[in-house]
């Protein structure tokens, strides 16, 4: 009887040995702080995951045996384990940041950064974070090559490479996205000022003329994508941000994740009296964006937005009271009281199908609409646009004379609908009031309609070799309904431009592990916008033609030192043809010409160095730059030469200086340091902005209030010099009536900011 008992004893002993399960806990390397969310796999696949205490298990079964365990973030570690009674611990290393490999989505044929044979320069998440986050536009003085001319919060213009350097109060020529969904109009102008940092997960800027895949971008493309979920969770947020000049921003999220879906929504409301008289700024923007899982080889995202606005405008000023009165107001923006408002919205979707495992298909539709109202000194403006296309891209991987292969092509379609009127501005008659409606001047429908037809193939010559060509083929044509009866002018009829062919060819060659060269040529174009179009009379210019352009460019971009150290150099050359220039022919108006050509040659670089200190701090020192030749090749306006002139609007250099620090405590820490060159003033070079530097700082803090609540605590301040800069120029502006030319938007002296966000995960 007693053998009996010992041996079922020991069957139980060892059944209960075989079924045991071992446990192991994940730690990041010489500290205490757990991994989760790393996968442990071996032959057969994902075996667990840890779990929010970095602990995992295994069943006696699997041990002794060799498994692989990866995490983000994290190098991959391959280890044997064996079975123990006790818990075991396992050490992560954490990786360096290595941007190189992050597969870029704006090219038509998705490809890593590194092997990508142009210029693309990512803004990240810890971009975003290093600024207050008032105007998204910000982050793109770090990119090298661009620069924002920032006269207030709603008065912005972005140049690349010098291209848009002239448009005198908006963004034009540079194609932009939000997920698929155009936000440049079909006329050219682009306002990237109602999306806040805090909905987007990157943006993606290509710089130089990117036509053959966008169509009208002789400067670039711009698309912006939106937070993507990381793992299956719910979370809510709230921001709250004071700062100098009574500036508040408040933010609230929610989101929802789960192995189908998922659904983000955020709202932000932004407000400032502004640093200027008649700078008060109110904004409201509400994104939602998603993504469903329809099939196996199916998935729909889906994006939309709405923004109201009201934004008064203190305009520029001369140099006078630059220097000795930067608050006040342009004297007739004051008295107006002169302001722009107006409601956006844009809806779209994307759905993205596997008809063959070597062939997807990619297909968006989407709509949108803008209602304006601007009182400006010389007349009221009352601008209705509606705007709706589509865009699909076809993906095949094959193989052409026994080559590895890629083809996409595809087409892009979208109408707008505007109508434009002008009135008088009564203002003088009622001082005191602001802008008093009158007359109408104009009244004008334009029915626009843009095409764009392309196609890309991508041969891998060598797995360190690869070519790509493609090209786009535009036709853009305008019909045009003058309203106006009340003068002799009727100017209703069919208008179009050209058909545009834009060619692309470049190739990239590894040199050595981690290292590529790449050459590349590329044609652009770009349309005239409206404004441009737009005489004082309110008439339109049907004379005008696109700007066209082709750019050579060479580069380098390489990892060293364990990618621990990246590095990019660019040169590039772009000749401009059919110049638009904006001719001052009144106070505060303009019209459109082409007059003549431009050179842009220059050369761009970055260098990013990542290192430990000790376990549990990352310092990351970066520093980045453009020097700039750009002039005008031939170029006479008003029977003046102004051949061989530099380009005025664009600094001669800019340089950007700084340093990432965090650590595991939550603390982090940024500082950048940036310095800008002259900037010619006028077509002439009469005159030249002074150059300047910046220093901002920002800190931050964030902890665990209790499970699930997270709280990040930051302040910071901007321009910490207190520098007297000019922010932005108005070019060739010209004086009236023995006043003085208003080239001058003044910069923010010293500001300070500081906020709270709360983060509650489920």
């Amino acid at each position: 009887m007693e053998k009996k008992l010992l041996a079922l004893l020991c069957l139980f002993f060892i059944g209960n040995l075989f079924s045991q399960e071992n446990q192991f806990k994940l730690l990041k390397t010489n500290s205490t702080e757990v991994v989760a969310g790393a996968s442990i796999s071996n032959t057969s696949g994902i075996v667990d995951v840890s779990d929010e205490n970095g602990i995992f298990s295994l069943e006696a079964e699997y041990l002794p045996g060799s498994f692989q365990i990866s995490a983000l973030g994290f190098e991959t570690l391959e280890v044997h384990l064996r079975s123990s009674q006790s818990l075991q611990q396992i050490y992560l290393r954490p990786t360096s940041e290595n941007l190189s490999e992050v597969v870029v989505r704006s090219t038509v044929i998705p490809k890593t950064l590194r092997k990508v044979p142009a210029s693309v320069n990512l803004v990240t998440k810890t971009d975003f974070n290093r600024t207050d986050a008032t105007n998204v536009l910000e982050t793109f003085n770090n990119v090298p090559g661009m620069f924002v001319n920032q006269g207030a919060l709603n008065t912005n213009k972005i140049n690349i490479r010098g291209i848009g350097a002239r448009s005198q109060y908006s963004t034009n020529r540079i194609q932009a996205y939000f997920d698929g969904i155009p936000l440049t109009t079909a006329e050219g102008e682009l306002t990237l000022d109602d999306f806040d940092q805090e909905s987007l997960d990157r943006i993606e800027v290509i710089k130089g003329p990117t036509s053959s895949i966008y169509g009208a971008g002789l400067g670039g493309s711009i698309n912006l994508y939106s937070k993507q979920p990381t793992k299956e969770e719910a979370r809510l947020t709230a921001k709250t941000q004071f700062g100098s000049f009574n500036t508040q921003k408040q933010v609230y999220q929610a989101s929802n994740t789960n192995k189908n879906s998922s659904l983000f929504a955020t709202f932000t409301n932004l407000t400032s009296d502004g640093y200027r008289d008649n700078g008060n700024y109110d904004r409201k923007s509400a994104l939602v964006n998603g993504s469903l899982k329809t099939s196996k080889n199916g998935s729909l995202s889906y994006l939309a937005n709405f923004t109201r606005l009201k934004a008064f405008i203190p305009s520029s000023l001369n140099e006078e009271d630059f220097r000795n009165n930067p608050e006040k107001a342009a004297f007739t923006w004051g008295q107006s009281q002169g302001y722009e408002s107006y409601d956006k919205g844009m809806l779209g979707g994307s759905y993205i199908h596997s008809l063959f495992d070597n062939f997807s298909n990619t297909t968006s539709i989407f709509l949108s609409f803008r209602d304006a109202y601007e009182p400006r000194p010389f007349n009221i403006l009352k601008e209705e646009r509606v705007s709706a296309g589509a865009r699909t891209k076809f993906n095949l991987n094959t193989q052409i004379f026994e080559l590895p292969s890629e083809i996409s092509f595809g087409a892009e379609y979208y109408n707008e609908w505007y109508e434009t009127g002008t009135f008088q501005n009564l203002y003088e008659d009622s001082p005191g009031e602001g802008s008093v409606l009158g007359e109408r001047i104009s009244n004008n429908e334009q029915d626009r309609n843009y095409a764009n037809f392309f196609a890309q193939v991508n041969l891998e010559f060598t797995k360190k070799w690869n070519l790509e060509a493609g090209f786009n083929i535009n036709t853009t044509n305008y019909s045009l309904t003058d309203l106006y009866t009340q003068d002799d002018v009727d100017q209703t009829g069919e208008y179009g431009f050209d058909t545009v062919f834009s060619p692309r060819i470049g190739t990239s060659y590894e040199v050595d592990e981690g290292k590529n060269i790449y050459a590349s040529i590329s044609h652009g174009f770009s349309t005239p916008t409206v404004a441009e179009t737009l005489t004082p009379e309110g008439q339109i210019n049907t004379n005008l033609e696109p700007e066209t352009g082709i750019n050579y460019e060479a580069g380098f971009k390489g990892n060293w030192f364990q990618n621990k150290l990246y590095t990019e150099v660019s040169v590039f050359s772009i000749q401009i043809e059919n110049l638009l220039v904006a001719q001052r022919v009144a106070e505060d108006q303009y019209v459109g010409i082409n007059a003549g050509k431009t050179n842009h040659n220059g050369i761009e670089f970055l260098t990013t160095y990542r290192f430990l200190v000790g376990s549990d701090i990352s310092i990351k020192p970066y520093v980045n730059g453009a020097i700039n030749f750009f002039e005008f090749d031939e170029f006479v306006n008003n029977d003046e030469d102004f051949s061989g002139n530099k380009l005025p609007g664009v600094p001669k250099y800019t340089v950007n200086l700084g340093v990432d620090i965090k650590s595991d405590s939550g603390f982090e820490f940024f500082g950048n340091f940036r310095n800008v060159g002259e900037i010619p003033l006028d077509d002439a070079n009469s005159g030249y902005t002074d150059q300047y530097s910046l220093l901002n700082f920002k800190a931050g803090y964030s902890f665990k209030v209790f499970q699930g609540l997270n709280l990040n605590l930051y302040g910071g301040v901007n321009n910490a010099l207190d520098e007297n800069y000019a922010a932005s120029i108005v070019t060739n502006a010209v004086g009236f009536g023995g006043a003085a030319p208003r080239y001058y938007y003044p910069g923010n002296p010293r500001n300070y900011y500081g906020g709270l966000q709360l983060n509650y995960i489920f």
